[in-house]
């Protein structure tokens, strides 16, 4: 069995992926992670085993990343102009001139049970990875991060306009994949 330490220092390329996605820093991602990685081996007590050890690392690390974002708040972070900021196809096709959906989702069984596997958790994961860099960004920030929208409009100079139609594309995508990859399996 490997030692606290080097289960932490094997996570450090998952958390410093996690960190890059949210700060697009090289340096701030580094810094953040390091502090991560040192303040959990400052305090190996303080886990305690009551989740997985990669998701208290994320936990530490999430919050060091909300301190670098407002730490940093004044330098500029862009984000590119790619064609993800032009009409999705899954907008056109997905709604009704009401609003509503035009094709029901597939049943989704009881999500409470499903999100309480592992398995689940690695689907989202891999959909979340798959997702175009910008609306994963946005996403894990509001979702992961819990900033809110006003933050994130700040942050990232975006207006709410321009966040929501990401996140709404974000969430679409997630859905389309996790319908893919998980709940198709149940039925």
């Amino acid at each position: 069995m490997p030692s606290f330490e080097q289960q932490v220092a094997d996570l450090r390329d998952y958390l410093l992926k996690f960190a890059r996605l949210q700060l697009r820093n090289e340096a701030w991602a580094e810094d953040a992670v390091s502090e991560t990685v040192l303040a959990a081996i400052a305090k190996p007590q303080a886990f305690d085993s009551r989740s997985q050890l990669k998701t208290w690392l994320v936990g530490i690390l999430k919050h060091k990343i909300i301190d670098a974002l407002r730490h940093h708040r004044r330098e500029a972070t862009t984000l590119d102009a790619s064609p993800d900021n032009q009409v999705d196809p899954l907008d056109l096709m997905a709604f009704q001139p009401d609003g509503h959906f035009s094709q029901m989702p597939s049943e989704w069984g009881n999500p409470e049970q499903d999100a309480s596997r592992r398995q689940f958790f690695e689907i989202l994961e891999a959909c979340t990875n798959k997702l175009p860099a910008v609306q994963g960004r946005l996403f894990l920030m509001r979702e992961w991060l819990e900033l809110s929208s006003e933050e994130i409009c700040k942050e990232l100079q975006l207006t709410p306009t321009n966040l929501y139609v990401q996140l709404h594309r974000a969430r679409l995508r997630l859905r389309e994949c996790l319908e893919l990859h998980w709940f198709a399996k149940a039925v």
